[in-house]
C-alpha cells in the first residue's frame, strides 16, 4: 500500500468520489466498468497524482486499469495533475472541444471581465501545466464509460465547462457548475468563471434530467433528495431576478 493516505468514498454501484484536497474541498471520480477499467473525471490540483492512485488502489485498482481522463474544465484544480496522471497510468485524456486548447497550452480560460478581482487573478495565474489532449466531446455525447455518460455542457465556468450525468447509476458529476461548499449549494465564485451570467444560466439545465445521486467537484455529495435540492436552489435564484 502506498505511504500516502488513501481515500475513496463510494457513492454508488461502481462510482467512487476521490477527494484530492481535503474531506470534499477538491474532487475527483473514478467510474469502474465491468472489465475493471477505470475512468476518472477530473485530476485535481498539482500534486494530486499520488492521492489520487492511493485512493484508486484502496478499491483494488492499479494505475494501469485507467483508461481514459475525463475533464470537467481547464481550471488549475481540475488540471493540475493531469500531464503527470496522464503518464503515470497511460489513459487517454479527454475534454470538451473549447476548452482543449486551454489544456494543451497550459494557459487558464478568461475570467469574467467585469470583475476587477478576477482580472487580476487573469494576469496573475497566465500559465499553469500544460497536457496533451488525446480526444475531445460535445455537447450530447454519450462516452462509453461504465455504460454510459452523458456530457452537458455548462459553459460560463469555462467555455468548455461540462457536467456528466451517468446514466447506469443515476449519479451527476456537476463540475463547477453549482457547488456543495460546507453542505450549502450555490455558484461557483463570479472570479473563477469567464462569464458568470452564462454559469447560473447554464445551470439551469441541471434541475432537468433525472438523477439520484448529486456529485459536487467541490463539496459533498447529496446522496438523498439530490434533484429536489438543486431545483429548489434554481427556482430561488430564478424567483430573485
Amino acid at each position: 500500500m502506498s505511504s500516502v493516505k488513501a481515500r475513496s468514498v463510494a457513492i454508488a454501484s461502481g462510482v467512487w468520489r476521490i477527494p484530492t484536497l481535503g474531506r470534499d474541498l477538491v474532487n475527483s471520480f473514478a467510474f469502474v466498468d465491468a472489465d475493471g477499467t477505470v475512468t476518472l473525471i477530473d485530476a485535481g490540483l498539482r500534486g494530486a497524482t499520488p492521492r489520487i492512485l492511493a485512493a484508486l488502489e484502496s478499491i483494488g485498482r492499479q494505475p494501469e486499469d485507467v483508461a481514459r481522463i475525463v475533464v470537467t474544465h481547464s481550471h488549475l484544480d481540475h488540471v493540475g495533475s493531469a500531464r503527470r496522471l496522464r503518464a503515470r497510468t497511460g489513459a487517454r485524456l479527454d475534454v470538451h472541444d473549447e476548452d482543449a486548447g486551454f489544456v494543451r497550452d497550459g494557459r487558464p480560460p478568461p475570467r469574467e471581465p467585469s470583475s476587477p478581482l478576477a482580472r487580476v487573478l487573469s494576469f496573475v495565474h497566465r500559465r499553469q501545466a500544460s497536457c496533451d489532449v488525446d480526444g475531445t466531446f460535445t455537447e450530447g455525447e454519450l462516452l462509453p464509460v461504465a455504460g454510459g455518460l452523458r456530457v452537458l455542457h455548462t459553459p460560463g465556468h469555462s467555455p468548455g465547462h461540462c457536467s456528466f450525468l451517468h446514466e447506469p447509476s443515476g449519479v451527476l458529476v456537476t463540475g463547477d457548475a453549482i457547488v456543495n461548499f460546507r453542505a450549502r449549494i450555490n455558484y461557483s465564485f463570479v472570479t473563477g468563471c469567464s462569464d458568470f451570467k452564462m454559469s447560473q444560466d447554464t445551470a439551469d439545465r441541471l434541475g432537468e434530467v433525472d438523477y439520484e445521486v448529486a456529485a459536487f467537484t467541490h463539496g459533498p455529495e447529496i446522496r438523498v433528495g439530490a434533484r429536489d435540492a438543486v431545483r429548489a436552489f434554481l427556482r430561488r435564484r430564478m424567483a430573485h431576478g
